[in-house]
C-alpha cells in the first residue's frame, strides 16, 4: 500500500474537527485515539516507520469462511463448477451470447424461466471475469480451433474450503476489486473521455499522463483511508467499529491543530464524494460493509450550502446522519489490509504473536515491542493456564538487573493481577526474594491478605526505585504519571535524610529515578535534595 500522507493523527486535532465536520455525534478523539496512544505526533510520522497496532484477527478457518459467503466469490465458484467439464466461449475467453442468461439463472440473479434482465446478465459476466481473473477457469483452445473454458486446479480445493486456497483467491479477488475501483473512479465521469484523449496526445512526451496522475492521486487516497480504518478498528471498543465518512474524510484532511477552514470543509466533501464509489465496489468483496451517500442528499441543496450539509455542521440524529456515509471494516478486511501492509514492508502485527512462548519470551518480546498492547498479550498467555504455575514462571522470567528487567517485574505484576487470588501461593513463594519481594508484598496487601509482613527497609527502598524505573521505561517519562507517584512520596518532612537513603540503593536506575524526581517534583527543597543525591549516585558508579 502506499505510504501515507494522512494529515490528523493526535486527538488534539480531532476534537476541534469533531464539533465542525461530523456529520455524526462521534468525537474524532474517541474514534482516533491510536498515536497518542503512543505519544507521537504527526512530525514524528513523518520521520519515522509508520507504527501499525495490532489487530485481533479471526482463525483462518473462519476467515475462509467469511470469504466463501462474500457474493461475488461464490459466484465465480459456482461459475468454475458450471464450466466442468468445458464449456465455450468467445474468443476473448468470455461468455457467449447464449450462455449468458442461463449463468444468470444459475446464480439466482434471474428467474428461471422467461427473459433474464441485461444487469443480471452483466453481473453473471463480472462474475465469470473475476473467475476468469482468479484461475478458477482456465481458457484454452481445442484442436477444432474451438475457445472453451475448463475448471482451474484451486476449484476444488476452494469448493471443500481449504482456507490457504480460499483466503489466497479472495486476497487476489480483493486486490482486483481495489484496481478497478481506483480506475473507475479516479475521474468524474465527464471528464473521463477529454482526458484521455488529451492523455493520448501527451503520451510519452511529459511521462505520467493526466489520466496516469489521477489514478495515482485516487489510489493514494484510497491506501490512505484504509490505513486509517485499519487503526480505528484495531483501537475501537468492540460494537463501535462503524465510522461516518465525514469522519474518515475529516481524518484524512484536517491539519493536527487546525480548526476546520470553509476551504477545508470542501475538502473534505470532496474526499467523501471521491471515496463513496470505491469503498462502495470494496464492499462487493467483503472487505467492508458500507452504507453509501444517499444520493438524495445532493439534490435537496445546491451549491455551498449543499456542500456544508454533507460534512454537518449541526448536530444530526442517528439516521439522518447515516445517510452521509458509514463505513466498517470487516475481519476479512482487516486480514486484506495487514497482508497488503505485510507486502509493503510495514510490521503488522497480531494480538497474542508475542504469547506463543514461555514468560521469559512473553514478557522480553512485549518489552521489546513497539507497537504493542501489553495487556493483550498477557491475556493470551495466562488464557486456559493453571495461575500457580503461571505465576511461578512469570516470577522466574521477571527477575534480573538488565535494562529492561523493571519493566518485565510491571508487566508480571498485571499479569498476577490477572489471574487473581488463584496465583497466591506462587507470590508467597517469593516474599523474601530481593527483587521481587516488595512488588510481591504490595500486591498481596492489595489482594486484602492481612498476614504480610512489612518489608525490610533496603527492599522497600529497591522497590522505590524499581517501580519509578519501570514507568520511566514504560511512558517515556510521562511528567503527569510521574508526578502523580512521586507526590506519594514520603519525602516532605525530611528530604535530606530520605534522599540520603535512597541514593545507596543499588539499582541500576537509581539515578535515573533521582533525577526525574529532582526535575518534576513540586516542592523546591524536595527536587533540590532529589537532584543532590541524584549526582551523588553518579558518582558511585
Amino acid at each position: 500500500m502506499a505510504g501515507r500522507r494522512r494529515k490528523n493523527a493526535g486527538a488534539s486535532a480531532g476534537e476541534g474537527a469533531a464539533e465542525a465536520v461530523l456529520p455524526a455525534d462521534m468525537e474524532l478523539q474517541d474514534l482516533y485515539g491510536a498515536f497518542a496512544a503512543h505519544g507521537l505526533d504527526d512530525e514524528d510520522l513523518d520521520d519515522a516507520a509508520v507504527l501499525v497496532p495490532p489487530v485481533k484477527l479471526p482463525a483462518e478457518r473462519e476467515l475462509a469462511e467469511q470469504a466463501k459467503a462474500v457474493p461475488m466469490l461464490g459466484y465465480a465458484l459456482a461459475l468454475a463448477r458450471w464450466a466442468a467439464p468445458h464449456r465455450a466461449v468467445d474468443e476473448f475467453g468470455d461468455l457467449t451470447v447464449t450462455d449468458r442468461a442461463p449463468a444468470a439463472q444459475l446464480l439466482g440473479l434471474a428467474p428461471a424461466e422467461g427473459e433474464a434482465p441485461e444487469e443480471a446478465e452483466i453481473e453473471a459476466m463480472r462474475a465469470w471475469s473475476l473467475a476468469c481473473d482468479l484461475d478458477l477457469v482456465e481458457i484454452g483452445t481445442t484442436a477444432a480451433g474451438e475457445h472453451v473454458a475448463v475448471p482451474g486446479p484451486d476449484l476444488e480445493p476452494a469448493e471443500e474450503g481449504d482456507p490457504d486456497t480460499v483466503l489466497e483467491l479472495w486476497l487476489t479477488a480483493a486486490g482486483i476489486v481495489r484496481e478497478l475501483a481506483v480506475e473507475a473512479d479516479s475521474l468524474p465521469e465527464e471528464e473521463s473521455a477529454e482526458v484521455a484523449e488529451v492523455a493520448e496526445e501527451d503520451e510519452g512526451e511529459d511521462g505520467l499522463s493526466e489520466v496516469e496522475e489521477a489514478r495515482d492521486a485516487a489510489a493514494e487516497l484510497l491506501d490512505e483511508a484504509l490505513q486509517v480504518l485499519y487503526e480505528t478498528t484495531a483501537f475501537a471498543e468492540p460494537g463501535n467499529e462503524t465510522v461516518p465518512l465525514g469522519v474518515l474524510a475529516a481524518l484524512l484532511v484536517v491539519p493536527e491543530g487546525e480548526e476546520p477552514s470553509e476551504e477545508l470543509l470542501g475538502d473534505i466533501t470532496d474526499v467523501m464524494v471521491t471515496l463513496d464509489p470505491m469503498l462502495g465496489d470494496l464492499a462487493e468483496l467483503g472487505l467492508l460493509d458500507y452504507r453509501p451517500i444517499d444520493p438524495e442528499l445532493f439534490d435537496e441543496e445546491e451549491g455551498p450550502e449543499a456542500e456544508g450539509a454533507v460534512v454537518g455542521e449541526a448536530p444530526l440524529d442517528e439516521e439522518e446522519s447515516a445517510r452521509f456515509g458509514l463505513v466498517r471494516l470487516t475481519p476479512l478486511g482487516q486480514y486484506g489490509i495487514r497482508q497488503w501492509l505485510l507486502e509493503d514492508g510495514y510490521d503488522a502485527p497480531l494480538v497474542g504473536e508475542l504469547a506463543q512462548g514461555d514468560a521469559a519470551e512473553l514478557l522480553r518480546g512485549v518489552c521489546e515491542s513497539v507497537n504493542v498492547l501489553p495487556e493483550e498479550e498477557l491475556q493470551v498467555w495466562i488464557a486456559g493456564r493453571e495461575p500457580v504455575a503461571a505465576a511461578r514462571e512469570l516470577l522466574a522470567a521477571a527477575r534480573g538487573s538488565d535494562a529492561y528487567a523493571p519493566l518485565r517485574r510491571m508487566l508480571c505484576v498485571s499479569a498476577l493481577n490477572m489471574l487473581g487470588a488463584p496465583a497466591e501461593p506462587a507470590v508467597r513463594d517469593v516474599l523474601d526474594d530481593p527483587e521481587l519481594g516488595g512488588g510481591a508484598r504490595a500486591w498481596l496487601t492489595a489482594l486484602g491478605a492481612a498476614d504480610v509482613p512489612v518489608p525490610e527497609r533496603a527492599m522497600a527502598l529497591w522497590t522505590v526505585v524499581d517501580t519509578f524505573a519501570a514507568q520511566l521505561l514504560d511512558s517515556g517519562g510521562d511528567a503527569e504519571l510521574l508526578r502523580e507517584l512521586i507526590a506519594d512520596l514520603p519525602a516532605i518532612g525530611d528530604p535530606a535524610s530520605y534522599f540520603g537513603e535512597l541514593w545507596r540503593v543499588d539499582h541500576p536506575y537509581t539515578a535515573d529515578v533521582l533525577e526525574a524526581i529532582g526535575e518534576l517534583h513540586t516542592d523546591r527543597t524536595v527536587a533540590k535534595e532529589a537532584r543532590k543525591a541524584a549526582f551523588k549516585a553518579r558518582s558511585k558508579k
